[in-house]
């Protein structure tokens, strides 16, 4: 199987420029494609996870990755899919957060060997441009009707876009006449969103080149979205990032595990490495015994493998097993954090207390009677375990790595003491 036909397969090709020429030029040997990456926060998350992949696909099959972050298009903000104008962040800010990409963006693709991967910002030669001969030298090339014509511009014709979004295409256009020139570039891949961004990077080449047969490509990849029609990557708490500070890789794991089983199998073509037989055979699996879920969990396992490494996932799948059969105290404080970090907390400065009184001071139970009944019927667990003694007093045995003590009342009413 090809590489086209293999992102074929797994529904990544969303359009292609030239998709005959894209395969002669693939066959023909190694080529340089790029994807760009603004920095509109401090972390990128699941959603850009789709186009990282693809740029490590093409890798694999001996293409050289550039990996672009957008130190510069990032201070001005994209209009593509968006309703309104994004609000516009310091030099510092983008800079720094410029840096936490690129350094995110490395953990994913290979950068020694024949193919190694580069990143570049192109701050390094939008930032130096001076206004003349930018207007002069790459605006000339730009039509007002073919900029118009956009559906990241028209789209916004009604509510309003200012001159600085709307500049945005000629300057996505110009990172890919400068990666063209410079590091012989040859294909810009994108979400479905960029494709106006693309093909005008395509038709700034040929103009400025002045070379009506420039060999370069635009490809996209289609946003994910789920089976309910919503977005992928969103939850009630917000965004799943590929930061573990802001999004653990417990619920990073738990998050691919509660996949709808209309989806799974359609995310693990789009997020996995694996073959089209071991594909095929977890479709069988999924139709033959679908309550073992096995589908799910080889998609939580493998997605957090490649973001979060081995040993997170490892600790992921503890703290789900631990919290599935009760075992809390089987859990280090570390592990304690990650499945306990949303749940309400109590920071308890004494060194015992009893039962009775904690729950009253961390608001666990409303009050000294409903506590006795509490403890007394079996609603109160500590770490895991059923505590129905009315004189029990939390002590350091009660701590799991000095630190925690997790009290739960009920079926599902966590809460998180602190030491």
């Amino acid at each position: 199987m090809t590489l086209l036909e293999d992102l074929q397969y797994r529904g990544l090709v969303n359009q292609v420029t030239d998709e005959q020429g894209l395969t002669e030029q693939l066959e023909k040997g190694n080529i340089t494609l790029y994807c760009g990456f603004d920095p509109t926060g401090d972390s990128l998350h699941i959603g850009h996870l789709l186009t990282i992949l693809t740029l490590r696909r093409f890798q694999m099959a001996g293409h050289k990755p550039l990996a672009l972050v957008g130190g510069a298009t990032g201070l001005i903000g994209d209009p593509s899919g968006k309703k309104a104008e994004r609000t516009l962040n310091t030099t510092d800010i983008v800079q720094q957060w410029s840096d936490r990409i690129k350094g995110q963006l490395e953990q994913f693709l290979d950068f020694e060997g024949e193919n190694a991967a580069k990143t570049v910002n192109n701050f390094e030669w939008i930032g130096s441009l001076s206004v003349i001969p930018f207007l002069r030298d790459v605006g000339k090339h730009f039509g007002l009707n073919y900029m118009l014509a956009k559906d990241s511009v028209e789209s916004r014709i009604q509510s309003g876009i200012s001159f600085t979004e709307f500049s945005y295409m000629i300057l996505q256009s110009y990172d890919f006449l400068t990666l063209y020139e410079k590091e012989n570039c040859r294909l810009q891949i994108g979400g479905s969103d960029q494709w106006g961004n693309i093909t005008a990077g395509l038709e700034l080449i040929r103009r400025a080149t002045e070379d009506e047969k420039a060999k370069a490509f635009g490809f996209t990849i289609p946003l994910v979205t789920k089976s309910d029609g919503t977005k992928f990557g969103k939850t009630e708490g917000g965004a799943i990032w590929l930061d573990a500070a802001k999004t653990t890789p417990y619920e990073f794991y738990q998050f691919l595990i509660n996949t709808d089983d209309r989806d799974v199998i359609k995310f693990i073509k789009y997020f996995t490495f694996l073959s089209k037989e071991e594909i095929e055979e977890l479709e069988k699996e999924m139709e033959t015994a679908p309550e073992k879920r096995v589908a799910h969990k080889k998609l939580a396992e493998e997605v957090t493998k490649i973001v979060h490494g081995e040993e997170a996932l490892h600790q992921a799948i503890r703290i789900s097993e631990a919290l599935f059969s009760g075992a809390i105290s089987s859990l280090s404080a570390e592990e304690i954090q990650q499945g306990f970090k949303d749940v309400p907390s109590y920071e308890c400065g004494d060194e015992e207390i009893s039962l009775l009184d904690l729950l009253i001071a961390a608001k666990i139970s409303p009050s000294k009677r409903q506590g006795r009944e509490d403890i007394q019927n079996g609603a109160v667990y500590i770490n895991g375990d059923r505590c129905t003694d009315l004189e029990k007093v939390v002590s350091a045995e009660d701590k799991i790595d000095n630190q925690f003590t997790i009290i739960r009342r009920g079926k599902k009413k966590y809460f998180l003491i602190k030491w």
